[in-house]
């Protein structure tokens, strides 16, 4: 059994709650900087800084593989806020033992447009990045939100992945286990999320109504010794260390003895995705038409935790929209200069999947978690701050094209 520990690394760049008029800067008059500095700072204390030391000592005395998708936007406020976290991230990429993930650099909904061309250049921008920093050639992709379905698979083969992430949801599965390898109709492998076993530590360790809780090390790891398959693909957001699940859940303790525990199953074996890649071959084909879109996201998996409800709906079509007039403008630049504009940035980080995330207004529990991520005090202030923001942007650009044509 080929167990691979895989974590997303992201924070977005928040949009403020109102255009600031009085900023003379562009960038701070969409974008809250302070409340992104500060929530950065606060995360990387309780879990990057943290959560990275640990897995620096498992690798140490346990020789763990890991593997993390980490998102460019993150990597730019890590940068930017608190240059210790990329650090330990360098830190890490030099054990050999950590495989970074492809990703879009924008953490982007654009897999979801008509086209593909810009999903390939915010794919492009992440590899060359994690290139720059890691010295590390992704192979193995993760959509924004394990976002799938036979389009974004095509794209993902053409661009040389060798497989792919999703969720590993029954509605596509139906009777078969998570725990193998599959192949898209493209011929791209396919690779799932273990959902239970990922959400027990995720979502369910520090849950008191849980009749599984205290989860204890001891524990889990016995449920991992007794799952059947070739392997187990456990997945979830690193801040489930020290920022969903407290330090005074114990949550570290679990996972320092996670390892010391796993040494007692001679049949387990540490993996990457890439190595899970090359040692198992796909059991069967999977087929996910774009109105069965996989994410895993909240209790459908699907996408209506970004495109649910008519806000949202909209808020996209006024993004899609919005690339006329970008395009425009950028048509006098080379490649090169059109990524070094402020107003690229701005488009690009309106493309974030957080933008849509915050406008949800589902009941119940998945409702509980999108108020916990957004920095709006309703869905609604969420979608007013967003066109908002939208309407002075396409306004600047306008302006920008009549300046522009009468120079």
């Amino acid at each position: 059994m080929l167990l691979s520990l895989n974590f997303e690394v992201h924070q977005p760049n928040r949009l403020r709650k109102s255009v600031n008029l009085n900023s003379g800067d562009l960038w701070n008059r969409y974008v809250d900087v302070e409340l992104n500095k500060e929530i950065f700072n606060k995360v990387a204390d309780k879990c990057y800084i943290p959560s990275n030391m640990i897995m620096l000592e498992l690798i140490d005395n346990y020789d763990i593989e890991l593997s993390y998708s980490i998102t460019g936007v993150f990597l730019e406020q890590a940068l930017e806020f608190n240059e210790e976290v990329v650090e330990l991230f360098k830190d890490l990429a030099k054990t050999g033992n950590v495989e970074f993930l492809g990703e879009t650099y924008h953490h982007s909904l654009s897999s979801l447009f008509e086209d593909h061309e810009e999903f390939k250049e915010d794919i492009l921008d992440h590899k060359k990045l994690i290139k720059e920093l890691f010295g590390y050639k992704t192979t193995t992709f993760r959509n924004t939100e394990l976002i799938f379905n036979n389009k974004i698979a095509e794209t993902i083969k053409e661009m040389g992945f060798r497989g792919i992430f999703t969720e590993g949801t029954n509605r596509i599965l139906d009777w078969r286990s998570p725990n193998y390898v599959y192949s898209a109709l493209s011929g791209l492998n396919v690779l799932f999320r273990n959902y239970n076993l990922s959400d027990d530590i995720g979502f369910r360790f520090s849950s008191r109504d849980w009749k599984e809780y205290p989860l204890m090390a001891d524990k889990y790891a016995s449920w991992l010794s007794n799952t059947p398959g070739d392997c187990i693909n456990l997945y979830m957001d690193y801040e489930t260390f020290g920022e969903h699940q407290w330090a005074d859940t114990g949550i570290f303790e679990f996972l320092r003895y996670l390892p010391k525990e796993l040494e007692n199953y001679n049949h387990i074996e540490y993996s990457t995705p890439s190595e899970i890649l090359e040692l198992c071959k796909p059991k069967d084909t999977v087929d996910v038409f774009e109105f069965s879109t996989l994410s895993w996201a909240d209790s459908e998996r699907d996408l209506s935790a970004w495109l649910g409800n008519r806000m949202q709906q909209l808020s996209f079509q006024r993004l899609k929209e919005i690339r006329k007039y970008l395009g425009n403008y950028l048509k006098r630049y080379d490649e090169k200069e059109r990524k070094e504009l402020i107003e690229y940035k701005i488009y690009k980080n309106m493309q974030t999947s957080d933008n849509f995330y915050y406008m949800c207004t589902k009941g119940f529990n998945d409702m509980d978690v999108h108020s916990y991520f957004s920095h709006f005090s309703t869905p609604y202030d969420a979608y007013s701050a967003y066109l908002d923001a939208y309407y002075d942007f396409k306004n600047h650009l306008v302006l920008k094209l009549i300046s522009t044509y009468f120079k």
